[in-house]
């Protein structure tokens, strides 16, 4: 049996993830990461990680198996904090929590583990692992959870085979149901608490509350551009068929080309489709963001879910951005594949075509999709197995 480190969150897909490999007959050890820590502001108070960490703890103790607390937060606030607040100064809309686990863990937590003579890193994600070999090697595959409602294969887009190779999902096979059946059964400590919602590091706090703890509110106007000045990206696309490039955000949009119906506190606080916090009402539809200009600091908005502005049906993702974890998959410049893909967790893979560019990779849907947005990962995938991911820069 294999010498085992667990990610204990203090949530209960974690815990159950440990319970069965206790077993299975592993060597089970619980840690529990402290990635966010900031002393100097009030959203240290809101944090839940000592109640998390006592949970985990309980857990652990539950189980008879040995537990620590690391300390991640330095890392986590250069690798993670520092790009997202950097990403939003720029317009663009990061995934904190698709880095959290490429860049910590299954980077420094996955070190940690390994200094402590682990084989492998466990966690609570539900998704799944598998291999095949190819000319005498082996080859992983991330696999989408059995549970279709909380598969995260999308967090884990930007796994490579290294990281992949020394990962377990103990309870990627099960539905969720099943997972509290098995913690109530038992008797652990978060049999009933709560799934943990929000970002993975601050908590209860609102997202725009701690976005103004660095980044300066600014006035700037809303400028509402009518369905008139704009065409579905599906037209514009069915027009340059051979020019990938042309179904890509094809809007461009001025003040001149709107009203201005309000005022807002900074355009790097909102993102393409949000609908939430633009304060303008007296509209026969509600209004959405559909292009925001951090340079002039103004949001352009659209009446409705139907606004021409919030589709395109296709993104770029630069040629440094692409990554594939089928490596014997990847594409070489000219070459093009059909698989599925999406862009944001839970929503349904939709049909589409990869071309492959010196410069980058061209993902073309077969329909239009609505507020793509520059920052976000696109993942593909073929099956039920995701094969390769990129962070969208168009």
């Amino acid at each position: 049996m294999a010498r085992v480190v667990v990610g204990l969150s203090g949530g209960v897909d974690s815990s159950v993830a440990a319970w069965l490999l206790q077993q299975e007959g592993h060597e089970v050890i619980g840690l529990f990461m402290r990635n966010w820590v900031d002393e100097t502001v009030t959203l240290h108070d809101e944090c839940p990680w000592v109640e998390d960490s006592n949970d985990a703890m309980l857990v652990a103790d539950h189980l008879g198996i040995p537990f620590q607390v690391v300390d991640l937060s330095e890392a986590y606030r250069k690798r993670i904090v520092d790009y997202m607040f950097a990403e939003y100064q720029v317009g663009r809309t990061p995934n904190p929590d698709v880095l959290c686990n490429r860049e910590i863990k299954f980077d420094i937590f996955l070190d940690t583990a390994l200094k402590l003579g682990a084989d492998f890193v466990a966690t609570g994600h539900y998704c799944q692992k598998s291999s095949l070999t190819q000319n005498g090697n082996t080859t992983y595959q991330l696999l989408a959870g059995a549970d279709a409602n909380k598969d995260q294969s999308y967090f884990l887009c930007q796994l490579n085979q290294q990281q992949l190779a020394k990962a377990l999902f103990p309870i990627g096979h099960l539905q969720k149901p099943e997972v509290r059946e098995i913690a109530k059964r038992e008797g652990l400590a978060t049999a009933e608490k709560k799934d943990s919602q929000g970002l993975c590091f601050i908590g209860k706090v609102r997202l725009p509350d701690f976005l103004q703890q660095q980044l300066t509110p600014k006035k700037g106007a809303i400028v509402e551009i009518s369905a008139d000045h704009a065409m579905y990206a599906g037209d514009v696309f069915n027009k340059h068929k051979d020019e990938p490039a042309a179904a890509v955000n094809p809007y461009t949009y001025s003040p001149a080309n709107g009203n201005i119906v309000g005022e807002h506190i900074g355009a790097h606080y909102f993102t393409r489709g949000q609908r939430k916090g633009l304060k303008v009402g007296g509209k026969a539809l509600p209004l959405f963001v559909i292009d925001t200009d951090v340079q002039s600091n103004t949001i352009y908005v659209g009446q409705g879910e139907d606004h021409p502005g919030l589709y395109s049906q296709a993104l770029f993702v630069a040629a440094d951005d692409v990554h594939w974890i089928r490596e014997d998959l990847k594409l070489q410049a000219g070459q093009s594949a059909t698989y599925q893909a999406r862009f944001r967790y839970r929503q349904p893979l939709m049909d589409c075509t990869l071309h492959q560019f010196t410069n980058g990779l061209y993902v073309v849907f077969e329909s239009p999709q609505k507020a793509i947005s520059p920052g976000q990962f696109v993942a593909w995938y073929h099956g039920n197995e995701c094969i390769g991911s990129g962070v969208i820069e168009r």
